[in-house]
């Protein structure tokens, strides 16, 4: 599986960063947080993963697994690893999997979602997750909705949401992940939860939660939390330079 990577700092001397996105998002959404490590010494590595951004679609591997081993094939150096949402997910795995890839963890708002414990049963979790329907709405809808709604966000991060979905020539927009794809990686959160290879990790851990809820994170030898309790769950898009500032604590 060939991935596309969006490299920033190519050559530079510091420990590199992996960056990695959520369900249905892609790498764009990192540039903000990718910018202020470039600015400290660091490349920095964000990745779309396979059929999300612009990395090809598969017709199969739409699991938190395959995702981490997909990782683990892009040949880069150890690095400090971070995941957002789902993506937080996909990095513990990473770091259970392939612990020669990882130096360190920064988990953001994501790296201990558990479905199970979450929802009731499978079917309750899967009617309340399943994707809306875009067909009919366009770019400039969405583009509204955003800024109406996260009026905070800079223009860049907004723009890097609607890369989420791919936008026609009409100014349409269409899914890069199909929901049948989507919710078959929303099966394996039901099935796979992170907390499983908590006991696996030995490397350290920035645990970033945004809201107020505490996370799980029963099994983790060596974690920090750095809450935002006010904070949005693309953190990485609302509050970029503070997040690259926690991110290279772990440098």
């Amino acid at each position: 599986m060939r991935l596309h990577v969006r490299v920033h700092g190519d050559g530079l001397a510091g420990v590199p960063f992996l960056l990695v996105h959520g369900l249905s998002s892609n790498a764009r959404l990192w540039d903000g947080v990718a910018g202020h490590l470039v600015a400290a010494g660091h490349p920095a590595y964000a990745v779309d993963l396979r059929s999300h951004g612009e990395s090809p679609g598969a017709a199969d591997g739409h699991d938190t697994a395959t995702a981490a081993d997909d990782l683990a094939g892009l040949g880069l150096p150890p690095a400090i690893v971070a995941g957002q949402s789902w993506g937080g997910n996909v990095v513990v795995q990473l770091a259970a999997r392939h612990p020669e890839r990882v130096r360190a963890l920064g988990l953001v708002d994501g790296g201990w979602i558990d479905l199970a414990a979450q929802f009731p049963d499978w079917e309750t979790c899967a009617a309340m997750l399943r994707p809306p329907d875009v067909t009919g709405m366009s770019a400039a809808r969405l583009r509204e909705r955003l800024r109406s709604a996260h009026p905070d966000w800079e223009p860049w991060a907004v723009e890097a949401t609607i890369f989420n979905l791919a936008v026609g020539p009409d100014d349409s927009l269409s899914r890069r992940l199909p929901i049948p794809q989507h919710m078959r990686i929303v099966r394996s959160m039901w099935d796979d939860p992170p907390q499983r290879y908590f006991g696996q990790i030995d490397v350290p851990v920035l645990a970033i939660p945004a809201g107020t809820r505490t996370p799980n994170l029963a099994g983790l030898r060596d974690v920090k939390i750095r809450p935002y309790p006010d904070g949005d769950h693309d953190l990485h898009a609302q509050h970029p330079a503070s997040i690259a500032a926690d991110l290279l604590s772990l440098a």
